[in-house]
């Protein structure tokens, strides 16, 4: 079965093609016999491998002869080789094996009457195969072997038993699903089996990554991951049907096409009818359907039931595991569902629910609600829907609760259906202001902000519905989580202002608050408001999740602004409160401020990715992977780009896009994949996150704002546009009220070196007013930090010193060179290559300019492009190339600049033309030291006063980045570069 085979790849299948290849070719010796049968369902592929095969074996200067068998049974003796010869006789040039496979087809036309008759057809053929093949190895392909006829499969055992003297491969295609009963072929398979040379081979379908390439190979593009994941669920991978669905996904055709339907149905309809019945139930079921309850649904006989299934199961429309049955494909279900009358899939429904319902040591709540509901009785399948969402709840499956909750609130209002004995059901009462609390619940905690949001409103329209103050307190929490910070903030404050809040409520708006003002970077704000929430809390009953998020906002405050040790003893106190009070979304805060203060103004890098993996690990077990997994990864992705670890970075993030999160939290994820996708350069890309995080803060996300600013600033000077740069920056300046002076100092630096690069390429005239501001807020900022915490000061003050070495470029033109050396050498100590070589490249080009010191410049250029090419930095690759160029400098170009290899001692003592350990940021290189003294990761982290774990990544790194497996081998390049220095 093929469709359109030659406008779509052949997919999956290399290793398949390779090893049919050695089987058939490479491994058959002279003088010997091999043959591969390939059986597989319809569709899965067989022809079209058979095709690639064939040029493969062409390619490698085999003789192949293709044939197909006929579904005529014997009426035609020998067809597929008939076929095959005149194939074979159509394309020859070479007279003398012309005239060999003419000679062989005149064999077929001659009578060959009496016993022995067909013995000397087999011995003539072989002999004739022989003729034809003139010394070349020859390969037989055919193609839908279970129509062959009696007389080709006895010259297939003549031959492959090695009876014929002839060097013959044989390869062919089965429809596994034909193989039925008393099928003659079944016989022929199991005698060829006990011959070493035979290999029978099952085509599975394609697995996920080859479903996804195929289908987007047929519709141009990669699918959504919705799309991709219903045709997935859809197809079970078998490319057949693959092509079909993408090409009307692609042609914008809904529904089934007509080609599939029949293709499926006819499968179906050459059933026996027990196992007709069988396939129907299976595909009303909630798979996997146990045989106790399938035996329940059609009931058979429990021997008829059993052959039935075996029947289905190997016409390939079942699966048969140990916890039940599976229809093969999900297609199946939507075919059949048009197949039976109404009532007929009233009355399978039914059975199921009186099955699970009378079995009650295997009843499931929410396979009993979607039965009922099937079966028209929405007032038997309210209460089992309900129950269903509490135990999703009770297990943190958030997305399965809020299902059932949005299942129960459309039953709640569905009219009972008219049951087989006439009567109406009776309605069951239903408190319809509980079940939008659940729903909307459940939908903010799994992701669903904007029907979340929606919900409440419901809620609040309804007059059971909660108090005002609770209503304002929820809605700021699904605004918060929407990215709708300025709403949010709003509402928390109406209800510390209203009188008739309770002091728990005021409490709880206290602390939600403070956690708030947190991430807008208000952080003497958050701390104040967090003491205030402390105190409320300090006079209610059970305020364990106030005590939570006011400690963490307090901590992180106190962090950011005083006492560094003392801000991250109160934080690590609410982790503890958090887990021992298990609300998951305690956990959660706790957690993510903790990894955000450490990754961030503390700058303790690699322990804060830890921190937020770990994190990333624990949510995910309590069912938040869609909201809260995802902002810790985000922020472990922001830690491994500040280190330099790109590619771990990108498998984080694409590891959270996953969940496909909304709101805050997809705000968060864009922004850390944007920050990757502008450090290399892929404009397209960070175009692309930008405008999508853009449309989401349109609701008044104030957090998000100063990071995609400053993201588009650097977007915007690696493409030249300084106007688009110099925009952003003044807008962010405009816009913010952040505390945070590392994002400011961030801002103010991109601005200036926007400013200096206008100057530089003489495109945009230098804004002086712009200047003027930047300078305003350097020294702000520099005043600012020196009342913060010293970790802060000490991340500030890097970017201070990037913000002095722009403004020199920006005084005289040319930029201080030892300005950028200072630069350079302060993100050194802070373990961030990035901005270091960017700093390299500054200082090699004041240099230049001033024509001093012309080998340092070389040297730094060198430094500067083997960072940058480690990273994959292309802009900033390109431009110190293009430095490098233009000063005649040579650098090692190729990935050995990134990498360098372990290179033999020299006889000189020269010095490396590329440091080997360039590579590893200051912290890695002081833990390799401890490794090449034969320290174990224990000792490591005893002495430099961090974590085993935390040790454990770093000598990961070190191996990734220096291509080692071995301590021995990473401490010998540590002990060579060390020596080449001195």
């Amino acid at each position: 079965m093929a469709s359109d085979v030659d406008t779509a790849p052949l997919v999956g299948r290399a290793d398949t093609t390779a090893a049919l290849r050695s089987a058939l070719l490479d491994d058959v010796a002279p003088g010997q016999t091999a043959a591969v049968f390939l059986t597989g369902e319809s569709g899965v592929g067989k022809t079209r491998l058979l095709a690639e095969t064939v040029e493969h074996l062409r390619d490698a200067g085999a003789l192949v002869l293709t044939g197909t068998c006929l579904d005529i049974g014997d009426a035609s003796p020998l067809h597929p080789l008939r076929q095959a010869l005149r194939r074979l006789d159509a394309d020859l040039t070479e007279a003398r094996t012309s005239s060999a496979v003419r000679g062989l087809l005149q064999v077929f036309d001659e009578e060959t009457p009496g016993p022995d008759g067909a013995g000397a057809l087999l011995e003539r053929v072989s002999r004739g195969l022989h003729l034809v093949a003139g010394g070349r190895p020859l390969v037989l392909v055919l193609d839908d072997l279970q129509w062959v006829d009696r007389s080709t499969r006895q010259l297939l055992l003549y031959l492959l038993a090695g009876l014929g003297d002839l060097q013959l491969s044989v390869l062919a295609a089965i429809r596994a699903e034909s193989l039925q009963g008393a099928h003659p072929l079944r016989r022929v398979l199991t005698e060829l089996r006990r011959l070493r040379s035979v290999r029978v081979v099952d085509l599975a379908p394609l697995d996920r990554a080859g479903t996804d390439e195929l289908a987007a190979a047929i519709v141009g593009a990669p699918l959504a991951p919705e799309a991709a994941d219903q045709l997935w669920q859809r197809s079970g991978g078998n490319p057949f049907v693959v092509e079909e669905l993408a090409r009307d996904l692609r042609d914008g055709h809904d529904g089934l096409s007509d080609t599939l339907r029949e293709v499926f149905l006819a499968r179906v309809d050459a059933l026996p009818q027990p196992a007709h019945a069988v396939v129907h139930a299976v595909a009303a079921g909630v798979e996997p359907v146990e045989h106790w309850l399938l035996a329940q649904v059609v009931r058979l006989p429990e021997e008829q039931l059993i052959e039935a299934v075996r029947e289905a199961v190997a016409h390939r429309l079942l699966v048969g595991a140990d916890d039940g049955y599976r229809l093969r494909h999900r297609l199946v279900a939507e075919v059949l569902a048009h197949e039976l009358l109404p009532a007929e899939r009233a009355a399978l429904h039914r059975r199921y629910a009186e099955a699970l319902t009378s079995a009650t040591a295997e009843l499931h709540q929410a396979r009993l609600a979607h039965h009922w509901r099937l079966a028209g009785e929405p007032a038997r399948a309210l209460p089992a829907a309900m129950a269903a969402a509490r135990e999703a709840e009770r297990l943190h499956g958030y997305a399965e609760a809020h299902r059932h909750w949005s299942a129960a609130l459309s039953l709640a209002t569905t009219p009972p259906a008219v049951l087989p004995d006439g009567g109406r059901p009776e309605p069951v009462e239903v408190d319809r202001a509980e079940l939008l609390t659940h729903a909307a619940e459940s939908a903010h905690h799994c992701g669903e902000h904007a029907r979340a949001l929606a919900l409440l409103e419901e809620l609040a329209a309804d007059p059971a519905g909660p108090p005002t103050c609770a209503l304002h307190i929820r809605r700021a929490r699904y605004l918060a989580a929407a990215g709708r910070s300025a709403p949010a903030e709003a509402e928390y404050r109406r209800v510390l202002a209203a009188a008739d809040c309770t002091p728990r409520e005021r409490a709880t708006a206290a602390a939600r608050l403070a956690e708030l003002l947190l991430h807008l970077g208000r952080y003497a704000e958050a701390g104040d408001q967090a003491r205030e929430a402390l105190r409320l809390a300090a006079e209610v009953e059970g305020t364990a999740t106030e005590v939570v998020l006011a400690s963490s906002a307090l901590g992180f405050s106190e962090a950011y602004l005083e006492d560094p040790d003392a801000g991250l003893a109160v934080m690590r106190k609410a982790l503890d409160t958090a887990e021992r009070s298990g609300r998951p979304e305690d956990v959660a805060c706790a957690y993510l401020h903790l990894a955000e203060l450490l990754t961030g103004p503390l700058n303790i890098l690699e322990e804060g990715v830890v921190v937020a993996r770990r994190g990333a690990e624990r949510v995910a077990e309590l069912g938040l992977g869609r909201t809260w997994e995802t902002r810790l990864l985000a922020i472990a992705t922001n830690g491994l780009f500040r280190v330099g670890q790109w590619a771990e970075a990108e498998k984080v993030v694409a590891a959270a896009l996953r969940h496909r999160p909304s709101g805050a939290d997809a705000v968060e994820l864009l922004l850390a994949r944007c920050r990757l996708s502008v450090g290399y350069g892929d404009v397209e890309a960070s175009d692309r996150d930008l405008e999508a995080v853009a449309t989401v803060l349109a609701g008044g996300g104030a957090r998000h704002v100063l990071p995609m600013l400053i993201l588009r600033a650097g977007l915007a000077m690696w493409q030249g546009r300084h106007d688009l740069a110099r925009q952003a920056v003044q807008r962010g300046l405009t816009e913010s009220r952040s505390d945070d002076v590392i994002v400011l100092a961030t801002l103010a630096w991109h601005g200036l070196r926007a400013e200096a690069e206008a100057s530089a390429s003489r495109t945009v005239e230098v804004d002086p007013n712009a200047v003027r501001r930047l300078r305003e807020v350097v020294d702000r900022v520099a005043a600012k930090s020196g009342k913060a915490g010293a970790p802060v000061r000490y991340v500030a003050d890097g970017f201070l010193a990037l913000c002095a070495a722009e403004l020199s470029r920006l005084d005289d033109g040319r930029g201080d060179p030892e300005l950028w050396a200072r630069a350079a050498t302060e993100w050194d100590r802070r373990n961030h290559p990035y901005p270091a070589a960017y700093s390299r490249l500054r200082q090699a080009e004041a240099l230049l300019g001033r024509r001093s010191r012309l080998a340092t410049a070389g040297k730094l250029l060198r430094q500067a492009h083997g960072t940058a090419q480690a990273l994959g930095a292309v802009p900033l690759s390109e431009e110190i190339r293009t430095l490098a160029g233009r000063a005649r400098v040579a650098l090692d170009e190729g990935p050995a600049a990134a990498r360098p290899a372990p290179r033999p001692r020299a006889a000189a003592p020269a010095a490396p033309a590329v440091d080997e350990l360039v590579v590893l940021t200051a912290r890695e290189r002081e833990v390799l030291a401890a490794v090449a003294e034969g320290l174990t990761n224990r000792e490591i982290g005893q002495r430099l006063f961090i974590s085993e774990r935390t040790i454990g990544v770093h000598v990961s790194h070190i191996f990734d980045k220096l291509q080692v497996r071995t301590r021995v081998q990473a401490s010998a390049i540590f002990l060579r570069n060390r020596a080449d220095q001195h």
